[in-house]
């Protein structure tokens, strides 16, 4: 009878351990204006939880920083292990200093604000970042572009906005580093129904090749008066190229630096499971799903090692169904998550580079 109660205590004390490693937090705007957002986080760390067999607390951050810090608080009493969420840089960084003195971890989705992993030694944020950085666009861009248009007449242009000026001057300055140095440097007037002339002063110069720094509208336009003036130049832009354009369509050929669309970069097998629910695969929802499996393989990994759960979240490789994840030492994703595309005359497909 003894053994029977001392084996029935032991197994009590297993299950209690296993629920408290698996018990995750979820932090996501499920009122306001971003409650769309939210119900993305919500979806995707449900399915996640289901597959992966484990416990989800789930709060509404409101992306405040009320919200934020009260959600941090309700994650200490719950004891939860991590928390995964949070999209709005006031409620990560209200809810911060209390999770960091509970020891609880954080995986940010969608939190783009440098100095959040750039104050790490300062400030002590346990804090991880499961997307891009805001300067990953711009260094992304420079990098590939650089790469792209070594051999090639190119020219840099942008509408004068700071996001405008930003990504261009961060590909300038990059092309000056790697010795190339553009044919034409401008700042266009946005919004305009033409760029004719614009087109004409890119052609004067020679350039083939031209980045603007815009919205996709513009870029629309210059890729139609170029081929309605014959300049034989070839566009590039950031990520504002994902939104549709209007009455003008993107020239096929053009490029565009941004994230992949997780829905056809994932695992066809998870977002299967998804559609099965009729879930609808936008936003966050994949990566939401996959930092809830970092979140079961950092617990797992921190109870079989014994070492902090912070620990193991750095430097370590985890598969997830958007492919695989490693944070550096200051939390931030260890390689740049933007790609590149081409316009193939429909919609914008990965870029096979020679």
């Amino acid at each position: 009878m003894r053994l029977l109660t001392t084996t029935l205590a032991a197994l009590l004390s297993l299950a209690a351990s296993v629920h408290a490693e698996t018990l995750v937090g979820v932090a996501a705007p499920l009122s306001g204006p971003s409650t769309i957002l939210g119900k993305q986080i919500e979806a995707g760390t449900g399915l996640a939880a289901e597959a992966q067999g484990v416990a989800l607390k789930t709060i509404d951050d409101a992306c405040t920083a009320d919200g934020g810090a009260a959600a941090a608080r309700q994650f200490v009493d719950a004891k939860v292990n991590i928390v995964v969420g949070f999209l709005c840089t006031e409620a990560i960084e209200a809810a911060l200093p209390v999770l960091k003195d509970a020891n609880i971890p954080v995986i940010t989705l969608g939190v783009r604000t440098e100095s959040l992993t750039d104050r790490r030694a300062k400030t002590g944020w346990p804090v991880y970042r499961l997307g891009p950085r805001g300067d990953d666009e711009r260094n992304a861009a420079a990098t590939i572009l650089t790469r792209l248009w070594q051999n090639e007449l190119f020219a840099i242009v942008d509408d004068g906005t700071i996001y405008g000026r930003e990504i261009a001057e961060t590909f300038r300055a990059a092309a000056e580093q790697a010795a190339l140095k553009p044919v034409f440097v401008d700042t266009f007037r946005p919004q305009l129904d033409n760029q004719i002339g614009l087109i004409g002063r890119l052609k004067k110069a020679g350039a083939t090749k031209v980045f603007a720094g815009g919205d996709g509208d513009d870029i629309a336009i210059m890729g139609r008066d170029a081929a309605q003036l014959n300049a034989g130049i070839a566009f590039a832009g950031g990520e504002t190229l994902r939104a549709p354009p209007g009455d003008v369509p993107y020239a096929a050929g053009t490029l565009m630096i941004a994230l992949p669309e997780w829905a056809e970069a994932a695992d066809p097998k998870v977002v299967q499971s998804f559609a099965d629910r009729n879930i609808v695969t936008d936003g966050y929802t994949l990566p939401a799903y996959a930092a809830v499996e970092i979140a079961k393989a950092a617990t797992a990994d921190a109870e079989s090692s014994g070492k902090p759960l912070a620990e193991v979240l750095t430097g370590h490789d985890f598969a997830t169904a958007i492919g695989t994840i490693r944070f550096d030492e200051k939390g931030d994703l260890s390689q740049n998550p933007f790609r590149a595309f081409r316009f193939d005359g429909t919609h914008f497909v990965p870029l096979e580079e020679k």
